[in-house]
């Protein structure tokens, strides 16, 4: 892959990238070839057999296992796929469909970014719906239905009926004066602290997508507020257990 050379000319800098950030610049050095499929114990050895003063010998079993672990990262995320019969089997590859869908770069950042967003922490009731929207890139459509699902589990868990709706809704089940949510152990203070973030939350991030196009600038806006919403959930269920038990 002589074509690294001139993607990032100093080796010391190719030797401080992650795995996935080599990975950044490898896709778009593959997707330049002419030719739609490859083998990286090639592609690792056309860069070591390659002259050049850029990256000198002593570096290269470095570079060798950065470039190894850039390609295991790709194929991890099923960026590169086995090429069809025999040639699969005897190592060669192809970039998947989602590969060649990059536009540049920045599209590619931003998919990196939709990682981040962990479904496993999740809480249940937005871990898959709103985690699928999330990962086709729906951002915005991620962020309604977290903040939605929040005020639906603060209707439900208050018993209250299908026209209690919004920030008024969320500041009655929370009154620190008696909201059916408000936690009687704590401190006055932390009851409306605490109904403020719930009204602060729906009022900002629900509200606003119920009845209009708000963008979501990026991924990891996106990222901050859905994993809000599961927090806010997580909070929501304990309070509903705690009601219950009381009952």
């Amino acid at each position: 892959m002589q074509e690294l050379l001139k993607a990032i000319p100093e080796v010391d800098v190719l030797l401080e990238l992650e795995p996935e950030e080599l990975a950044a610049k490898v896709i778009f050095l593959l997707r330049s070839r002419s030719e739609a499929t490859f083998n990286f114990g090639n592609l690792r050895l056309e860069l070591g057999m390659a002259r050049h003063e850029q990256y000198p010998r002593e570096h290269l079993h470095d570079v060798d296992q950065a470039l190894a672990e850039a390609f295991a990262w790709l194929e991890a995320q099923g960026l590169v796929i086995p090429d069809e019969g025999m040639n699969g089997q005897n190592g060669w590859r192809r970039l998947s469909r989602r590969a060649q869908q990059f536009e540049n770069p920045a599209a590619f950042a931003d998919y990196r970014t939709a990682r981040l967003l962990p479904k496993d922490l999740l809480h249940p009731t937005i871990a898959t719906t709103v985690w699928l929207s999330f990962m086709r890139g729906a951002y915005p459509t991620a962020v309604f239905e977290a903040m939605r699902a929040v005020e639906i589990a603060v209707r439900e868990a208050a018993g209250f009926a299908h026209s209690e709706h919004g920030v008024p809704m969320i500041r009655k089940a929370f009154n620190p004066k008696g909201g059916l949510l408000a936690d009687p152990a704590a401190d006055e203070g932390e009851r409306e602290a605490l109904s403020a973030l719930f009204a602060g939350a729906i009022g900002s991030y629900k509200n606003p997508h119920s009845h209009r196009n708000v963008p979501i600038d990026t991924p990891r806006e996106a990222v901050e507020i859905v994993l809000l919403a599961s927090h806010l959930l997580g909070i929501v269920s304990a309070r509903a257990a705690a009601r219950q038990a009381a009952s």
